[in-house]
């Protein structure tokens, strides 16, 4: 072998993996010779320094589906080829606003939560008039207005999340297999609300507390039956000293006073001022207005907002009798002032009032008026007839029927206020000192919201609203079942002109017919609810006109007849009123499920509507009946509100 051939064989030797050689740059004389490298055969050695290195190790997978790669004499080959390896991780829609619920406490909190997987559409976008028609072509009529898509019932995913069964769906199976409960354990329709402990023996909250006799009449029987109450209503001085108490006397509570009184000095030292706190189940709300402290106890429920307007009731009745000059410059002189002595005979208006917190007062829960029911042209002849007969020092005029509005006369630039109505309703219907004096009256008396400052003068005339003379049924009628004319002015000295004036519009309205409609409208009394939407699933509800302040509901009964009852029902009622009227309230549309009731509150800016049904009743059924009811309040409203009214 020549010189040449052995160095490419030894280079062949030194460089296997090369799979050419270049020639030698020195000779030129050489052609170029490429070797190629030998297949291995069976049974060859293959050295190490031809296998090329191994990958590094992939980290440890938990999917069993995942195969290595395999390495070989011929390097790297793929795995068998298999179906594509199932994700861990599931494609979801949670992102989406419908499957979103959102839920919304009575504090104004609110807590978010993934939706269980439903077919439902995407949230309509607004898009003007067009997308209103729209929706209105998809849906039924009777539950489209309770959609998301009114401006004022928030965002499509929070109604479609509350009000989901609403747009005309069937009852589903679980929706059956709770009627099936219901009928097996024999709860009837009438029994709308269950028993609880709260309420047990509810009707011996106005008991007086001294009643006992014997040897009974302990002081730790008097404490016990003192601490059973569920609604307390304390009213004192900066100075500490008693100013009423609605349940108990100064010796039996004298301690609970100071503590109160102890508390609210603290924190107005660190220059904090207290509003309230929850203590031994009761929640307790104060209230400070000058120089007096007004404290709640209320283990009904109620939200801070209702006690509030509660307490400032019971301030208003206060100023109604000494004016809020009177009341500063009796403090002023003598902080230590005993202020029962100058309200003397006033206590049982403050009594009653806070009574009919108790029992639950809708005037005061939704801050409006009850009207009574009449036709339009009825009323006016009745307001024609008052501003025909004015005498000169008139200011304001009214005629109440039935604890219920019928008319009223007032200066064109001057309205009366709710709160001083209401005021001079506790005092006419609920209290019995006024009625006492005989068939009129002479009061006089601050109206707070019209002037807090100084002195209206009112004469008030009761009517017999029952045309039979039978004394036995006469003793025996409501107190609510009389007619009242109010006349106030600011001049004192117009007893006898107002006077003249009643007995002229008395005539009047017994001429042209008016006293017979009044009269026959109190004795038919409040409507029912099914004479509204016939067969209808509503066992109750008020509707609220928010332009005119005043409210309109049906007939108490036949579910809710007792004074029990009641109390459940306006407790219902407090309930959806504050998670409706919360701080951050976002939602317009509560829809309520519980085992004893199916309630609806609907709130816009023109009204304000509060439903309750039995609990067998379907969602769809409630919101058509909802749908109902406005309908026929828009259709009658000139009837059960009054607009305007008589102005000179």
């Amino acid at each position: 072998m020549s010189d040449a051939t052995k160095s490419q064989s030894e280079l062949q030797d030194d460089h296997g993996d090369s799979p050419a050689v270049q020639p030698n740059p020195t000779s030129n004389a050489l052609p170029t010779i490429a070797l190629q490298k030998p297949e291995p055969e069976a049974g060859d050695y293959v050295s190490n320094e031809e296998k090329p290195p191994p990958l590094p190790p992939r980290p440890a997978r938990a999917d069993s589906h995942y195969q290595a790669p395999v390495v070989g004499p011929a390097g790297l080959r793929a795995p068998p080829s298999t179906a594509r390896p199932r994700l861990q991780a599931t494609a979801t829609t949670a992102v989406s606003r419908t499957d979103i619920h959102t839920h919304s406490y009575q504090d104004g909190s609110r807590e978010t939560y993934a939706a269980l997987k439903q077919s439902s559409p995407p949230p309509t976008s607004w898009g003007g008039w067009s997308s209103i028609k729209r929706l209105k072509s998809q849906e039924a009529s009777d539950s489209a207005s309770i959609r998301s898509y009114a401006p004022t019932l928030g965002t499509a995913g929070d109604v479609d999340s509350l009000l989901g069964g609403f747009s005309g769906q069937e009852q589903t199976s679980g929706w059956n297999i709770f009627n099936a409960q219901l009928k097996e354990t024999g709860l009837q329709h009438g029994d709308v609300f269950e028993e609880d402990m709260v309420l047990e023996n509810f009707d011996q909250e106005f008991d007086e507390i001294d009643a006992l006799e014997g040897e009974d009449k302990t002081e730790e029987k008097l404490l016990s039956r003192w601490q059973a109450k569920r609604k307390h209503f304390m009213i004192l001085s900066s100075a500490g000293k008693p100013v009423y108490i609605r349940h108990g006397d100064d010796n039996l509570i004298s301690g609970y006073v100071g503590i109160v009184q102890t508390i609210i000095s603290f924190y107005e030292g660190a220059q904090d001022q207290l509003r309230g706190f929850t203590a031994g189940g009761a929640r307790f709300v104060v209230m400070s207005q000058g120089p007096l402290y007004l404290v709640a106890i209320s283990k009904l429920g109620e939200s801070d907002l209702q006690l509030r307007v509660q307490l400032e009731a019971l301030y208003m009745q206060i100023l109604s009798t000494l004016t809020l000059p009177n009341l500063t410059h009796l403090f002023s002189h003598r902080p230590s002032t005993d202020l029962r002595r100058p309200l003397q005979g006033t206590e049982p208006l403050l009594s009653a009032l806070a009574d009919s917190f108790t029992r639950g007062s809708p005037p005061t829960l939704f801050s409006a008026l009850e009207c009574l029911r009449i036709r339009k042209s009825h009323r006016e002849v009745i307001n024609n007839t008052l501003l025909q007969k004015r005498c000169e020092s008139l200011l304001y005029g009214l005629v109440v029927a039935g604890g219920r509005l019928v008319s009223v006369v007032r200066p064109r630039r001057h309205s009366l206020h709710p709160s001083d109505l209401q005021l001079i309703f506790n005092m006419l219907f609920e209290a019995e000192g006024v009625k006492a004096g005989g068939g009129e009256n002479w009061i006089p008396l601050c109206l707070p919201g019209f002037n807090k400052n100084g002195y209206l003068y009112m004469y008030v005339s009761f009517l017999d609203a029952k045309e039979e003379k039978d004394p036995q049924k006469s003793s025996q009628a409501s107190r609510h079942d009389e007619i009242a004319v109010l006349l106030i002015s600011a001049n004192k000295e117009s007893f006898y002109d107002l006077r003249s004036m009643r007995d002229a519009v008395v005539e009047e309205l017994e001429q042209n017919g008016s006293m017979a409609i009044i009269r026959t409208a109190i004795r038919n009394g409040r409507f029912a609810a099914t004479d509204i939407v016939p067969g209808t699933v509503l066992y109750h509800f008020v509707y609220k006109s928010r332009a005119n302040v005043q409210f309109v509901m049906p007939s108490y009964e036949p579910h809710f007849t007792t004074l029990l009852a009641r109390r459940r029902l306006l407790s219902l009622y407090h309930t959806m009123h504050a998670g409706a009227h919360a701080k951050n309230a976002h939602l317009k549309v509560h829809h309520c499920i519980s085992r004893s009731s199916i309630s609806l509150a609907w709130i816009t800016p023109s009204f304000e509507l509060y439903c309750v049904a039995g609990p067998s009743a379907s969602r769809n059924a409630l919101a058509q009946s909802a749908n109902k009811v406005v309908q026929w309040a828009r259709r009658e409203e000139e009837r059960i509100f009054i607009i305007g009214g008589a102005v000179f």
